[in-house]
C-alpha cells in the first residue's frame, strides 16, 4: 500500500510540475503583451499630440496683470 501511495505522490507531483507554458509560448505572449503595450503607448501618443493648443490671442488673467506689493 505504502508503495502505491508513493507511486501516487511522484505521478501527481509531475504532473504538476509539467503544467505551465513552455519558453517558446511564454516568449510569444511576452511578444504579444509589448505589442500591445506600443500600441497603446502610441495611441496615447497621437491622441496627446492632436489636443489644440491653448490660445495665444488669449488675454492674460487679471490677478497675473496686478503688480505685486
Amino acid at each position: 500500500m505504502k508503495k502505491l501511495f508513493s507511486l501516487l505522490f511522484v505521478a501527481g507531483a509531475l504532473s504538476i510540475m509539467s503544467c505551465g507554458p513552455s519558453a517558446e509560448e511564454q516568449a510569444k505572449m511576452e511578444a504579444e503583451a509589448k505589442a500591445k503595450m506600443d500600441s497603446l503607448f502610441n495611441a496615447a501618443s497621437a491622441a496627446v499630440s492632436t489636443e489644440v493648443a491653448p490660445d495665444s490671442t488669449a488675454t492674460p488673467d487679471s490677478a497675473a496683470t496686478q503688480p505685486v506689493h
